[in-house]
């Protein structure tokens, strides 16, 4: 397996994916701004796409790999044996977990976003689209098996690509933004779920080359399945501990007018980089890596940890420096049109500086918890995440009242930096890494060459001035224009400072 070309393909289309969904969000904020239709949709949105990342961006794949990778070795009969008796019980317990929250959605809307509570027809809102897009866990629940699976067999593209399904959807509804009026949100609710079912049908499609499913009702529960569900919970929780705190924060934002809105857009911003210097990273390794630790290919396993923590700090420093200077013109380039007032892009622009702060933690912790889950080891990661949660919502709830939203995001990020911090100590402890010779000369590198970058950046954007003003309509043009400069400026910067190589792309892990 080649881990660059590996994490390039699976970048790529998550990429698309992430392009499309600023497309999506560009439209969002011409229609519907940051007012109270965005907020009741954000919420209805935030429920089962927080599922989605939850399963599909780690969690999943980090319980279901390395077992599904030991049943392999022991043939094709017991691999497909161990998957259907998985796939007969996620859809059993989806099926019960999402009847049993529809039937007390009301309750279950009122914990999510309590502070909706004072406006009926928000709170009245929120439910009814909360119904329509909660069927669209069950079908990306499955969805992410079937990319366990691929992902196993080392096939990253169509399980990279299977998300773009989602947000083509939504897109098409908002394109008639202006004709539907304030149905617009009922409208991306049903496409929400309708797209949930596609990209099952196009999974399905493409797993049948290595898996058969069937949903058996009589399956039996084995030593095995009771391992791996054991294993399940810890690696959602530890694994999903961004999006976790994320959905925290959406509860606390709730109390303040707008603030849903504002984290939103903000965390559409830092989550593209997340998903490559992070997500994509920790997918692609955990199969080698399971297998790997399973043959106690020592030397290779400490090639590919300290490999895939490089690249992940080489793809997510520079763009912490980028979100630091240019958080606003970002914003504004990419949303500030139409609803979306020029209060709207400085309050979403000042999380998006905060949660710029904790952005390379967020990576680490993706790639470090990589390391515990290849060996079998979910307890730790989740025990670590479960303290970074609790410390979180101390922060937030004790300092909201004083400075608001705000608190969201910097709490969110402290938390993550305590939590990439433990896992790094817990794994040296459990001699499961060290860092090698390549790595501690190449860091320091990585982050003089950011800085560089980020001089070259503020410069550009200095020359372009009014240009990136909220009022300027071509500003997304210059942006892009700017960012293409600084990339090309911070490869070309990162070759000389020899804190990347080209040799780097051909580095194969057999």
């Amino acid at each position: 397996m080649n881990l660059f070309k590996s994490t390039t393909t699976f970048s790529f289309f998550t990429i698309i994916s992430r392009i499309l969904g600023y497309v999506r969000d560009i439209l969002i904020a011409i229609f519907l701004g940051a007012g109270p239709l965005a907020d009741a949709f954000f919420v209805a949105f935030r429920i089962p796409n927080t599922f989605r990342r939850l399963f599909s961006e780690g969690a999943f794949n980090a319980a279901f790999v390395p077992s599904y990778a030991s049943e392999l070795a022991n043939g094709k009969d017991a691999s497909e044996k161990f998957a259907t008796n998985i796939f007969s019980l996620l859809i059993l317990s989806l099926f019960f977990l999402i009847l049993i929250i529809e039937i007390f959605m009301p309750l279950f809307v009122f914990l999510i976003a309590p502070g909706f509570s004072g406006n009926e027809a928000k709170m009245n809102l929120v439910i009814n689209l909360t119904r329509i897009t909660f069927p669209f866990l069950l079908f990306v629940s499955l969805s992410s098996f079937f990319s366990a699976i691929l992902n196993s067999h080392n096939r990253f593209a169509v399980a990279a690509a299977a998300p773009v399904i989602l947000n083509i959807f939504l897109i098409s509804v908002l394109l008639y933004g202006n004709i539907l009026g304030d149905r617009l949100v009922y409208y991306l609710a049903y496409a929400v779920t309708i797209a949930g079912i596609v990209q099952f049908l196009f999974l399905y499609n493409y797993v049948r080359k290595f898996y058969s499913p069937k949903f058996l009702l009589k399956f039996s529960i084995d030593e095995k399945i009771k391992i791996f569900f054991s294993k399940l919970l810890p690696s959602i929780f530890s694994s999903g501990v961004t999006q976790i705190n994320i959905l925290i924060g959406t509860i606390i934002a709730s109390f303040q007018a707008n603030a849903v809105s504002y984290l939103y857009y903000a965390d559409r911003v830092y989550q593209i980089n997340l998903a490559i210097a992070g997500i994509a990273i920790g997918t692609v390794i955990l199969p080698q890596l399971s297998k790997l630790i399973e043959n106690k290919n020592n030397l290779e396993i400490e090639l590919i940890q300290n490999k895939a923590l490089e690249l992940s700090l080489f793809l997510s420093i520079p763009a912490t420096v980028a979100l630091f200077i240019a958080s606003s013109p970002i914003i504004s380039a990419l949303f500030g049109y139409g609803s979306f007032s020029e209060t709207s892009v400085q309050n979403s622009a000042l999380a998006l500086f905060y949660f710029a702060f904790g952005l390379p933690a967020f990576a680490l912790i993706k790639v470090f918890s990589s390391f515990f889950f290849a060996r079998h080891d979910t307890k730790t990661p989740f025990y670590i995440s479960l303290v970074s949660v609790i410390l979180n919502i101390i922060i937030s709830v004790a300092l909201f009242q004083k400075i608001g939203f705000i608190i969201i995001p910097i709490s969110t990020s402290i938390s993550s930096w305590f939590n990439a911090i433990t896992l790094y100590i817990f794994s040296r402890r459990r001699n499961f890494f060290i860092f090698n010779k390549i790595f501690v000369y190449r860091f320091p590198r990585i982050f003089f060459s950011s800085l560089i970058m980020g001089l070259i950046f503020y410069f550009l954007l200095d020359i372009l001035g009014d240009k990136l003003s909220y009022s300027e309509n071509l500003k997304f043009i210059y942006l892009l224009f700017s960012i293409f400069i600084t990339l090309i400026s911070y490869l070309i910067i990162s070759i000389f400072t020899k804190a990347f190589k080209l040799s780097d792309i051909k580095l194969n892990y057999k």
